[in-house]
């Protein structure tokens, strides 16, 4: 898989740049000049096991930033996140590398990434996210944030090309590039229409590269908001503690299973959570936890209590005694917790729960 490491470098821009300030889109849904309207929807990528192999396809790797359409008409420029919420304010870096460019109107595709120590940090990205405009600015400078190019929806001529085949796109796109991109800030993301090299890239995990392929037909046009893509994520297991666990909500019986890793002085950390339990497993399951419920549970960081959205009783966590291993499968590790809800696999009785350790989830 393509690494920060392995990236394709694109030749600098030429000298020629725009003058004065950017016109930048407030979060109103402002068309501006624009050829397309800043409400235009990401095309998007419906989950599969595996890779596409019927017809001709395109595989690239799968980046793990923030998408973002970018938008641009003379001086005018916006940034759109996936959901169409505006995303300039948080990165000015790029708002003035766009305007910059000697292209004065496109649309194009792609991913905000950052990388930090030689790696993309996804927890970079979010404190962008900053209410203040003096942290977003400091930041910008410390870890600035580039654009990965991987389709365009309007050339530089202001030529809309939505309805030709990715084949075509691909072309304007590398030809925008070639005229247009600035070293290591603005760059192309690779692709092979070799489904075996695309397989490897999934077989050989990196941390903090990407994180799987995505494929798209070489025939297909660019279909705004539908779920014309295919993505393959690459998918890592750990073996985790079962530090406590909550309730369905309005029901007594369990509803997901808290998970903990040690660290190295044995401190058992709260690291995320599955709640794929089936519900003929639910009520055997909730007396095996009841009959271990004992406090602390996790005896360094624990989970956070109620939140707005949950119940008292789904809200609350039990604290059980830490002799219950699972494995789960898992997608991403962010800060040293799953960033997202994990697959419950199997269970492992025949795992000593002081052998779940964050080395697991490291970085290699």
């Amino acid at each position: 898989m393509p690494s920060p490491a392995h990236r394709k470098p694109i030749k600098d821009a030429g000298s020629s740049r725009l003058t004065g300030k950017p016109k930048v889109a407030n979060d109103a849904e402002s068309g501006g000049g624009f050829a397309l309207p800043v409400s235009t929807a990401p095309m998007e990528a419906r989950s599969a096991a595996e890779l596409p192999s019927d017809g001709a396809w395109q595989y690239e790797p799968k980046w793990d930033g923030f998408r973002c359409l970018a938008f641009k008409s003379g001086e005018e420029v916006d940034l759109r996140a996936k959901s169409g919420k505006p995303l300039g304010r948080f990165f000015p870096e790029v708002l003035s590398l766009l305007r910059n460019l000697d292209a004065v109107q496109f649309v194009v595709d792609g991913e905000l990434v950052i990388e930090v120590e030689g790696r993309l940090s996804f927890d970079a990205l979010q404190m962008r996210l900053h209410p203040a405009a003096s942290r977003v600015q400091k930041l910008s400078q410390q870890t600035p944030a580039r654009l990965v190019l991987f389709d365009i929806l309007v050339d530089a001529k202001g030529a809309v090309l939505t309805d030709k085949p990715l084949a075509v796109r691909r072309a304007a796109l590398e030809a925008f590039a070639s005229e247009n991109a600035i070293q290591d800030k603005l760059e192309l993301s690779p692709f092979t229409l070799d489904r075996k090299e695309a397989e490897q890239w999934l077989a050989s995990w990196e941390a903090g590269a990407t994180d799987g392929v995505v494929a798209k037909r070489r025939d297909g046009r660019y279909e705004c908001g539908e779920r014309a893509m295919v993505k393959v994520k690459r998918l890592k297991t750990a073996d985790c503690v079962v530090g406590g666990f909550r309730y369905e909500s309005d029901s007594d019986k369990v509803g997901s299973l808290l998970l903990g890793l040690y660290d190295m002085d044995g401190t058992l950390d709260h690291v995320g959570f599955t709640a794929t339990i089936s519900d003929k497993e639910r009520p055997a399951l909730t007396r095996r936890l009841e009959a271990l419920r004992e406090p602390p549970g996790f005896t360094g960081k624990a989970p956070g209590g109620p939140s707005r959205w949950s119940t008292e009783r789904s809200g609350e966590w039990q604290p059980v005694r830490p002799e219950l291993v699972v494995e789960v499968r898992f997608d991403h590790v962010s800060s040293r917790r799953f960033r997202h809800g994990t697959k419950l696999m199997r269970w492992r009785p025949d795992k000593d729960p002081r052998q779940c350790t964050y080395e697991q989830i490291e970085p290699r």
